[in-house]
């Protein structure tokens, strides 16, 4: 089979395509003919060498596809079915193995694209949303790189639920989109102070919760932008990891608490895995919940794929397709 191999850690000119053998399920696997990537910024990190693996790998977690064989011990699925997981052992290829502990069917409304785009920041969006900061009608988010596949669908979340949404953005078009995923306000952080801009839209009150998965650049500002007793969470790191900081400041402005979520522990049991990709790929089917995916690129742009994500060249969700 065809798979991206990374020999050692590097820019994306790393990211290689080599013939390697079809892999065999064990216990437990299942063996999917993968049919849609999704690239996400961890797989950067792991190519930087940001996060730690072992050499040679197969980079990619996140896939949608077919069942092509089964491990001993295997129930609840068959050949045929189609599934998709933010579990893959290695989705940047054209076979992988997934525990089927981490697999879900893919309801029949749904292409492999749909299911690839929605599964890691579908879940990530409804875990902000519904659990890190559960919220509800009448309170006031801030929504960072709202033009971005996360901030888009968690946009969309929010205002359903009856919150009011704030994003940051860097252009005008894509603050157009931000607003056509129901933002209320949106913020040119590139020609605005985006902490003195949510000031005057929240009358110096702040928000009730900041989203954020830019990280260096913006923490400092997140932290001003909230209410006192508001919450930050930082989910990701765009720009770079924040610095080490004083928690005496979180007493100075205003009692905050700041959390570092990462999806694992908010699909940490099968019950919350099959509700939260459910009603994700649910809210797809229904049309409740719209993606943007209109960047695709062949296995073997891996490398091109993943400079445009980390150029923020790019809105929505970027795709591979073996």
């Amino acid at each position: 089979m065809n798979a991206i191999q990374i020999q050692s850690t590097g820019g994306p000119e790393v990211l290689q395509l080599a013939e390697l053998p079809i892999p065999v399920p064990g216990p437990g696997q299942v063996l999917i003919r993968v049919e849609a990537i999704g690239v996400n910024f961890i797989e950067i990190y792991f190519r930087k060498g940001t996060y730690k693996a072992t050499l040679p790998m197969t980079p990619g977690s996140e896939a949608a596809g077919t069942i092509e064989d089964l491990g001993s011990g295997v129930t609840g699925f068959k050949p045929g079915d189609a599934v998709a997981s933010v579990g893959v052992l290695g989705s940047y290829a054209e076979y992988a193995l997934v525990p089927a502990s981490q697999l879900v069917k893919v309801p029949d409304a749904l292409s492999p694209e749909q299911a690839a785009a929605a599964m890691l920041q579908g879940m990530t969006a409804h875990y902000l949303a519904t659990s890190t900061y559960p919220l509800k009608a009448g309170d006031t988010a801030l929504v960072h790189a709202g033009a971005g596949g996360v901030g888009l669908l968690l946009t969309q979340i929010a205002s359903r639920i009856g919150a009011r949404v704030i994003t940051t953005v860097s252009t005008k078009e894509k603050a157009e989109l931000s607003r056509e995923a129901g933002a209320s306000e949106v913020i040119l952080y590139t020609e605005q102070d985006f902490v003195a801009e949510v000031k005057r839209l929240t009358g110096g009150k702040g928000v009730d919760v900041v989203y954020d998965s830019v990280g260096k650049t913006t923490f400092d500002g997140s932290l001003n932008c909230l209410r006192p007793r508001g919450l930050l969470a930082l989910f990701g790191g765009s720009s770079g990891p924040v610095p080490p900081f004083d928690l005496i400041q979180l007493s100075g402005k205003g009692s905050l608490f700041v959390t570092r979520p990462t999806l694992w522990h908010y699909v940490a049991t099968r019950q919350e895995l099959e509700w939260r990709a459910g009603e994700v790929l649910g809210s797809v089917a229904k049309g409740d919940l719209k993606l943007r995916m209109e960047h695709v690129f062949p296995l073997s742009e891996a490398g091109r794929a993943q400079s445009e994500l980390e150029c923020r060249k790019t809105t929505g969700k970027i795709l591979l397709e073996p």
